[in-house]
């Protein structure tokens, strides 16, 4: 058996019963077991190595598995190697020792192995906590007064669950997101502060505005106060919401203060509807009556009807807006048309019309004569073309003459 397989092999008892353990720097005594038997005395210390060896072999899988850090498991190292140096125990001490001196080359693979995963993780942390930084100031700068408290929780809570930085970069960073966080804040309660103003001064206008519209609900002044109506909720648009819980009953009352005078006003066109309706039935009876005056036949008696006829269109009283243009017109082309027939009547008979006509065909039957006689002359002493240019314009005034008389004959009845 090898020195290595037996720790028996690294041990001597005295005949007094001291045991004695080899190094590699000579015996020493690791005790005594006096009225023993000598193999028995040696076990017993063979026994404390074993139980090193044990603790040796736990060490080197917890450190092989990563279950102590190259810190903690340094520390331990440095405890068991302490009681092996001096342990009273038989067995190969030197082999434990060398297996602990064996353990630091792969406790500094694993320092540099989880120094450069605390690197990664660091520069991971540093940009998830610049975004979170960087997050928070837009929120900072902006309006989403709702959903920026929400996502300044999520970012804080983001925060704590990453890892420290070194505590300059660590104290920026948070010193810019704290920063980015009371100022947001800050907006954010002096937005509904002068939320709630506003709100308020809306409450008063809108309460105002209530008892105006309440004041003008039974009107009957139909056009006027639409237009009212109109401002007062232009006034109530413009005005914003006032506090939640009165705003609606707000509404409710001035809403019903509008419904009241609408239907009332609906109602009243609803039966002057039917009134003008019935008006516009009447007129265009009256109009059928009319229109049979033209063509004028009788002026005299057109006229008569006529003016009987407009003061009966006159009491019937209005008709639908629609219908008005289309039923004025037809009436006053009855009356243009006994009107035209007037002013031909008038035309004919004026007297200085007729004056002026007759005088005119006597000046032609003068110039007629006069005409008829330059013509004798001429041909009396033989100037045929003389004769001829007085004959021709004779002929022409002939023919005024004619149309002068019938003229005169128009304006004589």
């Amino acid at each position: 058996m090898s020195p290595d397989a037996d720790p028996a092999a690294f041990g001597r008892v005295d005949a007094d019963g001291t045991v004695y353990v080899r190094t590699e720097t000579g015996e020493r005594s690791v005790g005594q077991v006096p009225d023993t038997d000598p193999a028995e005395a040696l076990q017993f210390f063979v026994r404390r190595f074993t139980a090193l060896e044990l603790e040796v072999s736990l060490l080197e899988r917890r450190i092989a598995s990563g279950t102590l850090s190259p810190d903690d498991a340094t520390t331990s190292i440095k405890t068991v190697r302490t009681a092996v140096t001096d342990a009273n125990a038989v067995g190969n001490l030197e082999g434990l020792l060398a297996r602990l001196t064996a353990l630091e080359p792969v406790l500094s693979e694993q320092r540099a192995v989880r120094k450069a995963e605390r690197a990664k993780q660091q520069d991971e942390a540093r940009g998830a906590k610049e975004r979170c930084v960087a997050e928070a100031e837009k929120l900072a700068g902006g309006n989403d007064w709702r959903g920026g408290v929400n996502r300044f929780r999520t970012l804080l809570e983001e925060w704590k669950q990453l890892p420290r930085l070194d505590r300059s970069s660590d104290g920026e960073l948070w010193h810019r997101f704290s920063s980015a966080r009371t100022t947001y804040t800050r907006r954010r309660k002096a937005h509904f502060a002068q939320q709630a103003e506003q709100r308020d001064s809306a409450r008063v206008i809108k309460e105002r505005l209530v008892k105006s519209a309440e004041a003008l609900a039974g009107s009957t002044e139909w056009g006027d106060t639409t237009r009212e109506l109109r401002g007062l909720m232009a006034e109530w648009k413009a005005a914003g919401p006032a506090p939640r819980e009165i705003d609606d009953a707000l509404w409710k009352q001035f809403r019903a203060a509008q419904d009241q005078f609408f239907d009332a006003k609906q109602a009243a066109f609803a039966a002057q509807d039917s009134e003008f309706r019935d008006n516009q039935a009447k007129k265009e009876e009256l109009l059928l009556e009319a229109e049979k005056l033209v063509p004028v036949k009788d002026l005299g008696s057109a006229r008569s009807a006529y003016r009987e006829i407009a003061d009966r269109w006159n009491d019937i009283g209005k008709v639908p807006r629609e219908a008005m243009r289309t039923l004025d017109n037809r009436m006053r082309a009855v009356e243009s048309a006994i009107k035209q027939a007037e002013d031909d009547r008038w035309r004919r008979t004026n007297p200085e019309t007729r004056a002026r006509a007759e005088d005119t065909a006597a000046k032609l039957e003068a110039q007629i004569h006069e005409l008829e006689t330059k013509a004798a002359k001429a041909e009396a002493r033989g100037d045929a073309r003389a004769a001829r240019d007085a004959s021709n314009s004779a002929e022409t005034y002939r023919q005024w003459l004619e149309q002068a008389r019938k003229a005169a004959s128009d304006y004589s009845g």
